[in-house]
């Protein structure tokens, strides 16, 4: 997970460097209207849902953080890297010391470049760390839902969504547990619908407070 990608050339290392940026709001941008929507014009980069590193007035670009702890949704931190042994240990360690923690992991491997996505305990003081170390970061709402009892849980949740059309577009499990029970984290084409329909059928949220065992 993680490892050299070979000896790139250093023009070509410079090279992709350079135009990541750019790469990223596009992925970002593409990615928030769901891919069948890219036949629409594209609007300017600063308008994805992307903040790269700490600017100079200590503002990044994009989602606002004015949301309360009971939000209904959970904030997904997804980050760009290099694929070289120690990047992630890197990102990790940017939390020692403050009272954030990892609640959630997934990476996606694609060769030369991993993408990291993953929940905080406390998403606010998490996102100024990441842009504060310079880290080109994409904020994403997921939702966190809690599992039953139930033989098969995923199975119930599965068919709930699947009834109301509702794609999911990753899912990984929460590490932690609200109130005693376990829980998985979704990304689904429809959040709001997804809320609904979740909701209705019974299941409970969970919210960035629940994530919170301080």
């Amino acid at each position: 997970m993680l490892q050299p990608a070979g000896n790139a050339p250093a023009s070509a290392a410079g090279s992709l460097t350079d135009c990541l940026p750019r790469l990223y709001s596009l992925w970002a941008y593409l990615f928030q209207r769901r891919i069948e929507r890219c036949d629409e014009p594209f609007p300017p980069m600063e308008q994805a849902n992307v903040s790269i590193g700490d600017s100079s007035d200590g503002a990044g670009v994009g989602f606002a953080t004015a949301r309360g702890r009971n939000w209904p949704t959970l904030r997904q931190f997804t980050v760009f890297l290099e694929n070289r042994v120690g990047q992630l240990l890197e990102v990790v360690r940017r939390f020692d010391g403050s009272r954030v923690r990892i609640v959630a992991l997934s990476i996606n491997d694609s060769g030369e470049c991993a993408f990291v996505r993953f929940l905080v305990s406390h998403p606010d003081q998490g996102r100024e760390i990441l842009e504060r170390a310079g880290l080109a970061i994409i904020e994403s709402d997921l939702i966190g839902v809690e599992l039953s009892d139930c033989p098969q849980p995923l199975l119930r949740v599965c068919t709930a969504l699947l009834q109301a059309e509702v794609n999911i577009i990753q899912a990984y499990p929460i590490l932690v547990r609200p109130r005693g029970r376990p829980a998985v984290a979704l990304m689904v084409d429809n959040t709001d619908m997804g809320l609904e329909t979740l909701g209705s059928k019974g299941f409970t949220m969970i919210t960035e407070g629940d994530l919170d065992e301080d």
